[in-house]
């Protein structure tokens, strides 16, 4: 069974995701392999430490063109509608375990374009709301083991 869950992007957060694959992908993967050309034509690669450090980066690199690639495939960019159930793109308002929060249920990478908490909508409090609507009381189990009672106050489509 795959997950093929759609991340929640404001257009902002999409292009940036976007420039930052093609740059990856393009010229950023150039420049790894021509310092591993580098390092290897400086001799014996069991001690050579610019070498393995640039392979270890070249890993880095293709592990997040591979996150930026699945994340981009099953993306959706835009409002979601007013219509006070929670989904990815709402700013949500609830009682947490009787302190009021106010949340952006969508993806991390949005988190650099808002002053909001951003909740991913696979974590534990994101699963627990996602697809509930404003008045709907839920619960959902903390990392701690500890049951958490949550009521939803308010779903508003995220603005920006």
């Amino acid at each position: 069974m795959t997950d093929t869950s759609v991340t929640w992007l404001t257009q902002e957060a999409y292009d940036r995701l976007q420039t930052e694959l093609a740059h990856l992908s393009g010229e950023g993967r150039t420049e790894i392999a021509e310092r591993i050309a580098a390092a290897r034509d400086e001799g014996d690669l069991k001690e050579n430490g610019g070498y393995h450090a640039a392979r270890e980066e070249q890993a880095k690199n293709e592990a997040r063109i591979r996150e930026l690639t699945e994340k981009l495939r099953n993306v959706q960019i835009g409002t979601p509608p007013d219509d006070g159930k929670v989904e990815p793109g709402m700013v949500v308002t609830a009682l947490i375990a009787g302190d009021e929060m106010t949340f952006l249920l969508g993806s991390r990478e949005i988190a650099d374009t808002t002053d909001l908490d951003v909740y991913s909508p696979t974590s534990p409090l994101g699963s627990a709301i996602d697809g509930k609507s404003v008045g709907d009381e839920t619960s959902y189990t903390a990392p701690n083991g500890n049951e958490i009672a949550v009521k939803i106050t308010d779903a508003k489509p995220f603005a920006g």
